[in-house]
């Protein structure tokens, strides 16, 4: 329902522009209230829209965020509506001179330890903690996701039934493995994505994998030794006449194996019959593990937004700012991504970084990605979508303005390149691109276990490796996208309830998530595709 009364969003004291917040938004005509009584809207501008609060000469900065977010191509008179078609984007700001750290002011007291929060987990060999417990085959190449496929339907119908406590299972199937130049410098961005990926701390320490035979990626390059952990079998589930002692366990092979080309393989059944009967030794050891409770800084959780609008740098990726502090101060580790949506922000990110050396770090991070854009023949203002300016967004400088508020206002502890895998706590920047899929799938390589999203036009993207909380900006939207929004981020800018109060209520749905509460692509069964980043040719 329309607001009886028009709202104007404004976002700092200096912006000369703010949006309207009404449903439907505002026709020619409207009186328009705080921070501009007496305006009247020359047009009508649609919800989340800018309006000028003052003439706007032509050449002179419009502002939001208290940040130029362009230059006026033309006069823009004090009412009339402001978007991407009257404004220069202005150009990047160079990675020279850059505050380097340390992080934060040396007058600012240190946060207060945020202890006492838990959730219900999964304990694995190698100390981290899965949120759920599913049973991963991780694939060589491309070539065996349509057997792998008949594979996973035949697991889930004929043997998940026999395992209660295991939550699924997922094939990491992926578009690379073969056809491509492995050898290439940047080839390692696939292929220790694809490695991590199956380390992620919801499958539990079990390693599956099935190969073709031929393909460029084997196992051996994929997963070589040291790359994972050994597993250690309990003693009593040697065999007889197992040379381990009695008391003692023995190391396995940290992954267990099955190539299609093998010569034992005398058709598809025969395919199928070695994929099941594998697949449910690693279920037996997986429906053995139970829920326990663990700390909060056991989570790992990643932040992303998509199909934004003008409102995501209102409400909710304000609150998930706030969220991203609290998990900070519990301890736990967040990861921020989305290289172009973060790199009009660089200054305040490098002076935020905990030491000069993760200031460098992000400093070559965006430099790669400014050059990865260049080859391609493109800049940063390729980012923005339709429907992002449909939602008010008028370039990637509003966007990204809006995008980083994410990841609060902690310091930032690590910077990982692209598939590289978090070992430390605490605020992550972890380079990715913005494609929805390739940044959920890298944070995944990184060690995510639970995911937060954030959405204003409306987006049902999932991941079935992982939970993820759907935030919604707008009421409007969240009311409409009743069974797919987790959240309501939209009640902030109805007033009813503050940024402060939405964080807390994230933070606490996301303990509640992360110990099993499912979430609505969880119970609709809704997932998006793994996307490696392959920045390498393809031959």
């Amino acid at each position: 329902m329309t607001s009886p009364h028009p709202v104007l969003v404004r976002m700092h004291p200096t912006d000369n522009v703010a949006i309207i917040g009404n449903e439907g938004g505002l026709p020619a005509g409207t009186l328009l209230p705080q921070p501009a009584v007496g305006l009247v809207l020359r047009e009508r501008v649609p919800q989340a829209h800018k309006v000028a609060l003052v003439d706007i000469p032509e050449g002179h900065a419009v502002t939001r965020y208290g940040i130029t977010i362009g230059h006026a191509l033309r006069d823009l008179l004090a009412g009339s509506w402001v978007h991407e078609r009257v404004l220069r984007m202005p150009p990047a700001r160079g990675l020279d001179g850059l505050p380097m750290g340390p992080g934060v002011s040396d007058e600012a007291p240190p946060a207060e330890p945020l202890e006492g929060y838990t959730f219900e987990g999964y304990r694995n060999p190698d100390g981290s903690v899965g949120t759920r417990n599913l049973l991963a085959i991780t694939t060589t190449v491309q070539c065996v996701a349509g057997v792998l496929y008949v594979a996973v339907e035949r697991i889930r119908r004929e043997l998940l039934p026999r395992y209660p406590n295991v939550d699924g299972v997922v094939a990491l199937e992926h578009a690379y493995g073969c056809g491509v130049a492995i050898d290439a410098p940047e080839a390692v961005i696939p292929i220790r994505t694809v490695r991590h990926l199956a380390r992620n701390p919801n499958f539990g320490g079990e390693v599956m994998v099935v190969s073709l035979g031929c393909e460029k990626l084997q196992p051996e390059r994929l997963l070589p030794p040291g790359s994972l952990p050994l597993r250690v079998l309990n003693a009593d589930t040697v065999a007889a006449g197992d040379p381990a002692r009695p008391g003692e366990g023995r190391p396995e092979a940290p992954y267990s194996h099955v190539c299609l080309q093998d010569a034992q393989h005398v058709g598809f059944g025969s395919m199928l019959s070695a994929i099941l009967s594998t697949a449910e030794q690693h279920l037996q050891r997986l429906n053995a593990r139970q829920r326990e409770t663990v700390p909060a800084s056991e989570l790992v959780v990643g932040v992303q937004c998509g199909g934004s609008d003008a409102f995501s740098g209102v409400t909710a990726n304000p609150a998930v700012g706030v969220c991203a502090d609290l998990l900070v101060r519990a301890g736990a580790t967040v990861m921020f991504s989305e290289t172009t949506e973060v790199r009009d922000a660089v200054e305040t990110l490098t002076a935020r970084c905990a030491s000069a050396e993760v200031a460098q770090k992000m400093v070559a991070e965006m430099a790669w990605y400014d050059a990865y854009l260049q080859r391609g023949q493109v800049d940063r203002s390729a980012n923005t979508t339709p429907g992002n300016k449909a939602g008010g967004l008028s370039n990637i400088v509003e966007k990204a303005m809006g995008s980083v508020i994410k990841s609060g206002s902690m310091p930032i502890s690590a910077v990982l390149s692209p598939g590289e895998r978090a070992t430390t706590r605490g605020l992550i920047y972890a380079a990715t691109p913005a494609s929805d899929f390739i940044c959920g799938t890298l944070q995944l390589a990184a060690g995510m276990n639970v995911h937060v999203f954030t959405t204003g036009r409306g987006t049902p993207y999932g991941l079935a490796e992982c939970p993820v909380v759907k935030v919604a900006t707008r009421t409007e939207l969240a009311h409409r996208w009743h069974d797919l929004m987790d959240l309501n981020a939209g009640a902030v800018a109805d007033g009813q309830c503050s940024v402060g109060e939405m964080g807390w209520q994230l933070f606490r749905l996301l303990l509640e998530v992360a110990s099993g509460r499912p979430t609505w692509a969880e119970q609709h069964r809704l997932h998006n595709q793994l996307v490696l980043f392959n920045p390498a040719p393809v031959t």
